[in-house]
């Protein structure tokens, strides 16, 4: 099956087929060919290099939604990735053939209000790679704004640049929350986007940072990355009280800033309690649409709640942290995968058993 989404581009017209990983069902994946728009003025065309999966992918995947996001119709699936420019628009100049780079994967309309103020996050009319009904980038080849594109430095590699989409949400939580080095951190959750947010906490400046979750792997990768403490949790609610009394006693002073990369009930509950009086919780993870929290007790120690969607204007401050080696991601990729229809499902079978993955990477 062939699927156009535009007008084809000059390669098809010679013959050669840019292929790309389409979501046809669910746990249904297949290398088919993808006819690329045609190239426009203020475009790039990049050959896809490093390409990672995320959660949302997985989710994707399993249950052909995430959240509110629905998979109605086949769709090129992924959106961490970065390539090398292969051709450039005609009115392109900050671009050139060659040029090493990472991809921020969401176009906003730019035109309203709140693109015009600058938090074009959250845009009603973004087209976001991967994201339903947008086609993503696990793909030979993409066409996308020149402006979305960040040339990479010769010390930071193309998985490292393809990093720089998960590092983004730590980044954009971090500024959210403003931490700084007089602000203490508990994460709850130590999934790919907790241990970037760790990562990013740490780079602001956090002193003290600790983690919790329930899987020891994913805490002893946490640990080696950095955190002060590592605490295992539960899955049972009944254990909040206790598990806050361990936290806090494990910080030492009070908790400024929770972020909660989960988004259950439980981890929520424990972020609302366990952040002192005047302090921030993050709620990062979008596990459920609804949930049920402490918000009352929490409102009366004036807890701020602050909802973290995405990222906005973080590539240059992910790169610079990558360039001088503030933040090193490399420990996170976990797995990698060739682009053959075998590698392909290998692959995002891997990601969903999670287990030891915590970042599995294309490399094409």
């Amino acid at each position: 099956m062939s699927v156009v989404t535009g007008g084809e581009d000059k390669e098809h017209r010679n013959g050669e087929e840019n292929m790309a990983a389409w979501l046809l069902g669910i746990k249904t994946l297949k290398i088919q060919p993808y006819h690329l728009p045609a190239l426009g003025p203020h475009d790039v065309k990049v050959q896809i290099k490093a390409l990672g999966i995320c959660g949302s992918d997985v989710h994707h995947f399993k249950t052909m939604r995430c959240a509110n996001f629905i998979v109605k119709k086949p769709m090129v699936i992924g959106h961490e990735c970065a390539g090398i420019i292969e051709e450039v628009g005609s009115h392109v100049k900050s671009l050139a053939v060659g040029d090493r780079v990472a991809l921020e994967p969401g176009i906003s309309c730019r035109r309203c209000d709140l693109c015009k103020n600058g938090r074009y996050n959250l845009c009603r009319e973004m087209k976001f790679f991967g994201s339903p009904p947008t086609n993503g980038s696990l793909a030979n080849k993409v066409v996308h704004p020149a402006y979305l594109c960040f040339k990479l430095p010769d010390n930071v590699s193309l998985e490292e640049g393809a990093m720089c989409e998960p590092l983004s949400v730590g980044i954009h939580a971090c500024r959210r929350a403003n931490i700084s080095p007089e602000t203490s951190v508990l994460i709850m959750g130590a999934g790919p986007i907790g241990l970037v947010t760790l990562l990013a906490a740490r780079a602001f400046g956090a002193p003290r940072v600790i983690i919790a979750d329930v899987d020891d792997i994913r805490l002893s990768i946490a640990k080696n990355l950095g955190a002060d403490e590592i605490i295992q949790v539960s899955t049972n609610i009944q254990d909040v009280g206790e598990e806050v009394v361990k936290i806090q006693n494990a910080m030492g002073s009070g908790i400024d800033v929770s972020f909660d990369c989960v988004g259950f009930d439980k981890t929520m509950s424990t972020a609302l309690n366990a952040t002192s009086s005047g302090g921030k919780v993050c709620l990062i993870g979008l596990a459920k649409s609804e949930m049920t929290a402490p918000l009352i007790p929490a409102a009366a120690r004036e807890v701020d709640v602050i909802g973290i969607f995405r990222y906005r204007n973080t590539w240059p401050l992910c790169i610079e942290f990558l360039k001088s080696g503030k933040i090193d991601v490399k420990p996170l990729i976990t797995h990698r995968f060739g682009f053959s229809q075998q590698e392909v499902e290998d692959a995002f079978e891997t990601s969903a058993r999670g287990g030891t993955a915590i970042k599995v990477m294309f490399n094409l």
